[in-house]
């Protein structure tokens, strides 16, 4: 799948309507990956809950759920730092689709000769890189 998101580009023609350009690029996956991982964490830390409190008796007695519950928990660590690190690529992605020297390479406005396009601040990413680290 491609998204396109669309952004208004001023336009120094005589026309007083902004151009659109899209950016071309799926981000998503990395972070539906992500997300899903996070639900069925969640469902299975609720299902195991009832185990041990509800059912104690039945885990102490039987010798295969213990060793099947840590299959399982070692299964989803592992998962989960497939996903953060696929999080981080997602977010380099980001990074790299909405770099201002990367926008105004991209907009036809900025191409003519007599012309200088400045991105002015550069967007802070602070809390985004903080995301993938916790």
């Amino acid at each position: 799948r491609l998204y396109q998101v669309p952004f208004e580009m001023p336009s120094c023609e005589e026309e007083s309507e902004p151009h659109t350009l899209h950016l071309v690029g799926d981000f998503s996956a990395p972070a539906e990956f992500f997300v899903t991982l996070g639900v069925f964490s969640f469902l299975y830390t609720m299902a195991a809950l009832v185990l041990y409190l509800r059912f104690h008796s039945l885990y102490t007695e039987n010798k295969k759920l213990p060793s099947a519950d840590f299959c399982v928990t070692v299964c989803f660590a592992f998962f989960w730092l497939v996903a953060a690190a696929a999080w981080g690529k997602g977010l380099s992605d980001v990074k790299a689709a909405t770099r201002p020297s990367s926008l105004i390479a991209a907009m036809g406005v900025c191409q003519g000769q007599d012309v200088v396009c400045s991105a002015g601040a550069t967007p802070a990413m602070g809390l985004a890189n903080i995301s993938v680290v916790r």
